[in-house]
């Protein structure tokens, strides 16, 4: 064996890892699995475009980043419009699908990957190289009813099934965030490994301020400003203080904040842990990224489903019935009546694991890597 060959059996593994370009939730659940990744001595690239680069980018500023294009769907004004916008968008998003698989050859073919993880990024499997596939979403609700689940469950699972592995990132058993989404009745092909709520943030001493808010936006436009523009309205009747993060990144514009109220753009991972600490009341979107993220600091929360949404919805319903969080509908919305509402929940928090899910699997595929050299 020549001392070239050598050097490159011993190099460290280089793992690729994509999010999805749907909200910064897909970029945000990532970060953990960077993070342990690294802690593994691994060597860690990173993909993606526009906000979720921008996110990315700040989080681990050293680590090599590739151009990848996104699905980059577009959604309806209203939320009668939301899920016949998303399936008429379908040729698309297989055509975005196709082109990421093309990617993928090359980039591994040039950058020598000896694995990927994907974050619901449907095209980014290999056949000769080890790839994970990460969802919450093993099943997918509909307004069509149960016929089109089925459907679009198969569908889901003909692409999960191209994968080495599938992680999910919620809790084993009854006590989980996700409900059906996470445990479905029949498991994809391929090994389902529940790797624990995946989070930026760690719940350090009591922070809470009496009666501050934090709202937190997030998700796809047009709906995003839609509910920016009716908590601007709202907030300027609360006597207390509030904090408004915007949820844009790489925005330019910026809004003028007050004694009162602060504006933010974005904030880093740090300073947001801060925020959410010191807030009496998180009010946000019901997306799966921030429910983990609200559960990890067990912070009373007001959840605001998108409109149309059929996964925020259904989460924000079941998690109400649990008790881990109060719901109101983006229509219904009016500060005080939901904050009256929400001080009547007798909110139940789900006792959190350790993190061995996430260990675990790495380990476990790591080994898998070593094997298969």
């Amino acid at each position: 064996m020549t001392e070239g060959k050598i050097g490159k059996l011993r190099r460290k593994f280089r793992v690729l890892v994509a999010p999805l370009d749907w909200g910064l939730g897909h970029a945000t659940r990532c970060v953990p699995i960077v993070r342990e990744l690294l802690e593994n001595d691994c060597e860690v690239w990173l993909a993606g475009e526009g906000m979720q680069e921008n996110l990315l980018r700040s989080e681990f500023p050293s680590l090599p980043f590739l151009p990848l294009n996104g699905y980059r769907v577009q959604y309806a004004r209203s939320s009668v419009g939301f899920f016949p916008s998303v399936l008429f968008q379908i040729p698309k998003i297989l055509i975005a699908i196709g082109q990421e698989h093309k990617w993928l050859r090359g980039a591994i073919k040039e950058h020598e990957f000896d694995a990927v993880i994907s974050d619901n990024r449907f095209g980014l499997s290999h056949s000769n190289v080890p790839s994970v596939f990460i969802t919450h979403q093993l099943s997918i609700k509909s307004p069509l009813g149960k016929w089109n689940e089925t459907m679009l469950r198969r569908w889901n699972y003909n692409y999960i099934n191209r994968f080495k592995e599938c992680w999910v990132p919620d809790l084993i058993g009854e006590n989980n965030l996700a409900g059906e989404l996470s445990h479905p009745v029949n498991n994809p092909g391929v090994p389902v490994k529940y790797i624990d709520l995946l989070s930026r943030f760690e719940k350090k001493e009591d922070r809470e301020i009496k009666n501050r808010l934090l709202f937190i936006l997030s998700g796809p436009e047009p709906q995003r400003t839609i509910l920016e523009n009716k908590i601007i309205d709202e907030i300027s009747h609360y006597p207390g203080t509030a904090t408004i993060i915007r949820g844009l990144p790489s925005a330019q514009s910026v809004i003028p904040s007050t004694g009162m109220i602060k504006f933010y753009n974005h904030l880093s991972a740090k300073e947001l842990n801060e925020e959410i600490e010191k807030a009496d009341w998180v009010i946000s979107r019901s997306g799966y990224s921030t429910i983990m993220d609200l559960a990890t600091l067990q912070k009373k929360s007001i959840l605001i489903p998108t409109p149309g949404q059929t996964e925020q919805e259904y989460l924000a319903k079941d998690l109400c019935q649990k008790k881990i969080a109060y719901t109101v509908q983006q229509r219904d919305f009016s500060l005080d009546p939901a904050l009256e509402e929400a001080r009547k929940l007798n909110y139940r928090f789900p006792s959190l694991g350790n993190s061995e899910g996430l260990h675990a699997a790495v380990k476990s595929f790591l080994e898998l890597l070593y094997k298969s050299k």
